[in-house]
C-alpha cells in the first residue's frame, strides 16, 4: 500500500539506488572471481605538449638535453651592469603623488626603478638621467639619480 502512493520522483530515487546496489555487487564478484586490472591500464604518460595519454612516447623523437643547460635557480647579474657603475638612460616614467617611476636604460633598454628620495637634481619625466644601480627589495632600482 506505502508505493502505489509513491511520487514519480521517489520511484526514480529508489530505481538508481537499486542499479548502484546491483553494479556494486557485480564489481565484487568480478574482483572475487580474479579479474584484475593489469598495471598497463593503470599507466598514464605525458606528450611533448604535456598533455596526459595513455600511449607512451615514441623514442625515435626523444631529445636529448644536457644537465649543464637545465636553470635552477635565480641566473647571475650581468657582468655589464657591473663593468660600469655610472649608467645613462631616460626617465621614461614617474607618478608625482606616489613618487616612484622608470628609468630607461640607454644601453640595455631595460625599465629599472626609481623613488623619489634617490633624486640629487630636480627631474622631470623625459629627461635624461645618469645613475646607479644597486638591488632594491623587488629588484634593480636606481641610486643617485642626477640630470645628465
Amino acid at each position: 500500500m506505502g508505493r502505489s502512493q509513491e511520487s514519480f520522483n521517489k520511484k526514480e530515487v529508489r530505481k538508481k539506488k537499486e542499479k548502484k546496489r546491483l553494479d556494486k555487487e557485480k564489481k565484487r564478484l568480478a574482483k572475487k572471481d580474479g579479474e584484475k586490472s593489469s598495471l598497463d591500464d593503470m599507466i598514464a604518460y605525458v606528450d611533448e605538449n604535456g598533455m596526459i595519454t595513455d600511449t607512451p612516447p615514441d623514442p625515435t623523437t626523444k631529445t636529448k638535453t644536457k644537465a649543464e643547460d637545465i636553470e635552477t635557480s635565480v641566473p647571475k647579474m650581468d657582468d655589464s651592469l657591473k663593468a660600469d657603475p655610472i649608467r645613462r638612460g631616460r626617465l621614461t616614467f614617474f607618478n608625482d603623488s606616489k613618487g616612484y617611476g622608470f628609468i630607461r636604460d640607454a644601453m640595455t633598454q631595460e625599465s629599472i626603478f626609481v623613488h623619489v628620495n634617490e633624486f640629487q637634481d630636480d627631474i622631470m619625466e623625459g629627461n635624461m638621467v645618469s645613475y646607479e644601480i644597486e638591488k632594491g627589495p623587488k629588484g634593480p632600482a636606481a641610486v643617485r639619480v642626477k640630470l645628465d
